[in-house]
């Protein structure tokens, strides 16, 4: 459980930001260190209508690659395009909060909406303008929209349909799938396995098939 001081004081800057920047910023909070927190991993947010989410709703893609643990070094990320199923462009940035022991145990997201503003004149295109020059990441507002946008990138991957895929082609797939965090998501198992038209004991073994071959 996140320490309530902590909390508290992270709340109370995402506030103070929103405030600053107006209804057009979203500033929210990711506990990660709840039970549930791939589902449910928004403890608190405002001006949630930018993306479509609120409290309680699931982790982004983010989030759930920092909860499968493979990315304790990760580093903060600053001023990067981001974009929601509707259209918005955003400029985000990720900071993630670390405990006494160097792993996150919450994120600092900030989301402003810059739609109007990337059609404004060259005086604001420094503000408007990426860190870095990466393809915009989507922002879903329900953690099942972006189990299938986790599908879909899968599938890209691969570079075929899955009814063409064979056995390794699967298997690549679903490690990529693993490695973003797609089964931290409850009752995906479910959902991935009738995807790729497996049964979910063979999509588990696929899985411990990929960790061994990666710790043996």
């Amino acid at each position: 459980m996140l320490d309530e001081q902590l909390k508290k004081s992270l709340c109370a800057l995402a506030h103070a930001v929103a405030l600053h920047y107006g209804r057009n910023c979203e500033v929210a909070v990711h506990d990660l260190t709840g039970e549930n927190a791939a589902d449910s991993s928004i403890i608190y947010i405002e001006n949630g209508d930018v993306t479509g989410r609120k409290v309680g709703d699931g982790a982004s893609a983010v989030v759930l690659e920092e909860l499968t643990g493979a990315h304790e070094s990760r580093e903060d990320r600053i001023g990067y395009f981001t974009k929601t199923s509707d259209g918005k462009v955003l400029k985000s940035s990720t900071v993630f909060i670390r405990g006494e022991k160097g792993k996150a145990v919450a994120i600092f997201s900030i989301n402003h909406d810059i739609t109007a503003l990337s059609v404004a004149s060259a005086a604001l295109s420094e503000l408007t303008s990426p860190s870095v020059a990466d393809e915009p990441e989507k922002i879903t507002p329900h953690v099942e929209e972006l189990l299938d946008e986790l599908l879909w990138k899968s599938t890209e991957l691969i570079g075929k349909p899955v009814s063409l895929m064979n056995k390794e082609d699967k298997q690549r797939a679903i490690r990529y799938l693993n490695s973003k965090g797609a089964l931290l998501i409850t009752k995906s198992g479910d959902k991935i396995a009738r995807y790729f038209g497996i049964s979910k004991f063979t999509l588990y073994s696929y899985i411990d098939e990929t960790d061994k071959e990666q710790n043996p």
